[in-house]
């Protein structure tokens, strides 16, 4: 199957912006409050995972915008920077763990009498040593908290670096008061507290941030596929071009080995190609002379010549890209939730840290114990946790589909798509190969083959220039034969009823049963043998001269079903999924593949602007409903379904509708697809009760002092984690 189909462009007026200086959902929702304070923009989107904003903007929008949007994001204390196909904040690698490492080896020192004791031995650094070692840990590796504590209150906002910064600066100041200016300096200092604090933050977000890049392993992929020259033919030499200096009609040079640089057809040459990255087929595609390939495949035996047939920011591998990536970048809506709970977060935090102080210090007269309460409150409550819970596990569930040829639009469709409990499949070209052929062409005049030719002469000849899987089968067998169409003229396609035509033998008709019928042509004694046909799973149009109301031949198609199908359909039954057949194609024809799949309804002979009734009708039932098509028909079905499942191998019109684009012709693919939205979602509520039940229980328990300020930092470092971990497992999982 080719993928060289061209699929949806993202918004014409969408823009992507990588955003740095974020530390926390706290963040997150700073970032978007500026954002969408900018004028033209009309809604705006940032994701803490792969720290990027999205931008819609209005249709008519100041070509300024962006910069706009840019300069109040660096208004609010963060950075901003427009990002292009080329580049992506997916692909920048972990920093390396040199600052956490030398933060541990300044660290260990303050924590080794600790240790000590446990071991019977009792010893202390001197109070002066302590100092230095915690103050080079607090202001040179914590200055980062320090920073971000800065900027963020400059622009009278609150993040986690707000609540780091104070909590270990408590610790540390009532340390220094202690060692300097107190009669008992052994009995309060607390240096270990703030340096280990600092420490574990900063190992939590190295571990954090290499999670992360994890989840982007599927953009790093594809990315890899994209070669950064190509070898074009320049009269009698091949010279080494940049991919962006690639125009159509170039003729491009690939050797057995290399990837194929661009989208294109093939002039000269055989060979087979690798597409399972793009498509998820492990098996070899064999291209020659005519055949369409896809940037990014392999080519594996053979040189080829391909003229390219797209800019290599217009090819399917970079619309593939910006699928996975806007996907990758969304929001799901149950985030919402997350972001109401993160805008107030960091305020109730600090208001609790200060009443576990009154309360818990300066009202019972243990100011001390107090103070450090209100510092484990400080420290637990970091809300990183909660603003990675969504967006990481659908950075690793799109990536999972990506790698199995389902590429899903935005994160709403990835979560849509897990509540699916009836699907309903267009037939032709989705079910069946979609390569319907001529089997049987029976003149009614005149039983001889020369009349069946004439009458095949005719069809060919209304057929000639459509891309109707029923015409191409026309087409074939007359050229097949060698017949010559006569010309036609006023062609005037009837939308799922056929074609008519004016020809020198005067007006014809092509078609189904109902085209006949409403130009007043009954089928008389054809009727009976058109029922058998049909009764054996055959597709029958009428060849008629509508002059003479007289039909003229009987025209018998066959389609086979793939040989994957009845599997895909049987899983979508273990999956709880009820399935439906909408077909304009005959009764009988329908009914039988129906019967041989399993598939529980049959809807059939329904044009394509009825489609989309039945599915409204299904939702008007309750029913939470995915069409399944190929075709520029099927596409008022797909948009107006829960979701649309576009097949990679249809038209760009229904992908474009689709919110989940399958970039092979396999209706297994279907399954997957709501398996891998089931698991993702799964995820999201696992991490989502983790980050929320983490708060809920953490806080309570640092405020009441049963958590010290060194377990509240290991476990706040542990909570953010822990849900990207988790989100990785996805990677693991079986679709």
């Amino acid at each position: 199957m080719s993928t060289s189909h061209a699929l949806a462009q993202p918004a014409a007026h969408t823009v992507r912006l990588s955003i740095g200086g974020m530390n926390c959902a706290s963040c997150v929702g700073h970032v978007e409050s500026a954002l969408r304070k900018v004028p033209g923009v009309r809604e705006a989107s940032v994701n803490l995972a792969t720290h990027s904003a999205t931008l819609a903007l209005h249709d008519d929008h100041d070509p300024t915008t962006a910069q706009a949007a840019i300069a109040a994001v660096k208004a609010a204390g963060y950075e901003a920077a427009p990002v292009t196909d080329a580049e992506t904040p997916a692909a920048t690698p972990p920093a390396r763990p040199w600052t956490v490492l030398f933060s541990a080896l300044l660290t260990l020192p303050l924590i080794l009498p600790m240790l000590g004791d446990l071991a019977g031995m009792h010893w202390m650094l001197p109070a002066e040593i302590q100092f230095a070692l915690a103050t080079l840990v607090q202001f040179g590796f914590g200055a980062r908290f320090y920073r971000g504590a800065g900027f963020a209150l400059r622009n009278r906002h609150a993040n986690m670096d707000v609540l780091i910064a104070l909590g270990t600066s408590a610790a540390y100041g009532l340390s220094i008061y202690h060692a300097f200016f107190s009669n008992t300096p052994e009995n309060g200092l607390y240096f270990e507290t703030s340096a280990v604090i600092v420490t574990l933050v900063l190992l939590g977000k190295w571990l954090e941030e290499r999670a992360r890049h994890e989840t982007t392993a599927a953009i790093r992929a594809l990315q890899a596929l994209r070669p950064q020259v190509a070898r074009v033919r320049r009269g009698e030499q091949d010279v080494d071009v940049p991919l962006a200096l690639i125009v159509p009609g170039d003729l491009v040079v690939v050797l057995p080995g290399e990837q194929v640089p661009v989208d294109g057809l093939v002039r000269e040459g055989e060979s087979q190609h690798d597409e399972s990255m793009l498509t998820g087929e492990s098996l070899p595609v064999p291209k020659a002379p005519g055949s369409r390939v896809t940037g990014g495949a392999i080519n594996h035996d053979g040189m080829l010549l391909v003229e390219t047939t797209a800019r290599s920011d217009e090819s399917t591998l970079a619309r593939i890209i910006r699928m996975v990536e806007t996907a990758q970048a969304g929001k799901a809506p149950i985030q919402r939730l997350a972001d109401r709970v993160s805008a107030v977060f960091v305020p109730v935090v600090l208001v609790i840290a200060a009443l576990t102080f009154v309360f818990g210090g300066l009202l019972s007269g243990q100011i001390e114990t107090g103070l450090l309460h209100a510092v484990a409150v400080l420290v637990i409550a970091c809300p990183c946790a909660l603003g990675l819970a969504t967006p990481t596990a659908i950075m690793a569930g799109t990536g999972v589909a990506a790698r199995r040829g389902i590429l899903i639009k935005d994160a709403a469709a990835l979560e849509t798509a897990h509540r699916l409990d009836t699907v309903v499949f267009d037939k032709t070209g989705t079910l069946t190969e979609g390569k319907p052929e001529l089997v049987r062409i029976d003149a009614m005049q005149d039983p001889t083959p020369a009349a069946a030719d004439a009458a095949l002469a005719i069809a060919a000849a209304l057929q000639r220039g459509s891309e109707h899987p029923l015409a191409r089968a026309v087409l074939a067998l007359a050229e097949v034969r060698g017949l010559v169409p006569p010309a036609a003229r006023e062609l005037k396609a009837l939308p799922g009823r056929g074609i008519g035509g004016e020809l020198p033998q005067g007006r014809y008709l092509l078609g189904n049963t109902q085209l006949l019928e409403q130009h007043g042509i009954g089928l008389g004694a054809h009727a009976a043998r058109a029922q058998a046909a049909m009764n054996a799973g055959h597709t029958v149009s009428w060849l008629a001269h509508a002059d003479q109301r007289r039909i003229e031949a009987m025209l018998i198609f066959s389609d086979r079903i793939k040989p994957a199908a009845q599997a895909a359909i049987e899983r979508l039954h273990a999956q709880g999924v009820s399935t439906v057949l909408l077909s304009g194609d005959n009764r009988a024809a329908a009914t039988r593949v129906a019967r041989e799949l399993g598939i529980d309804d049959v809807r059939a002979e329904v044009l394509p602007h009825e489609k989309a009734a039945h599915i409204a009708e299904l939702r008007a039932r309750g029913k939470t409903v995915g069409m399944v098509g190929d075709g520029i028909n099927d596409a008022p079905a797909l948009a107006a379904a829960d979701i649309g499942l576009g097949m990679g191998s249809g038209s760009d019109v229904a992908m474009h509708v689709a919110g989940i684009t399958l970039m092979r012709g396999d209706p297994a693919l279907v399954a997957q697809a709501i398996a891998v939205s089931r698991q993702t979602y799964g995820k999201i509520r696992q991490n989502l009760f983790w980050a929320f039940a983490f708060n809920v229980v953490g806080i309570p328990l640092a405020a009441f002092g049963l958590l010290s300020p060194m377990l509240a930092g290991g476990a706040m470092a542990f909570s953010s984690v822990f849900v990207v971990s988790n989100a990785l497992l996805l990677r693991r999982a079986q679709v």
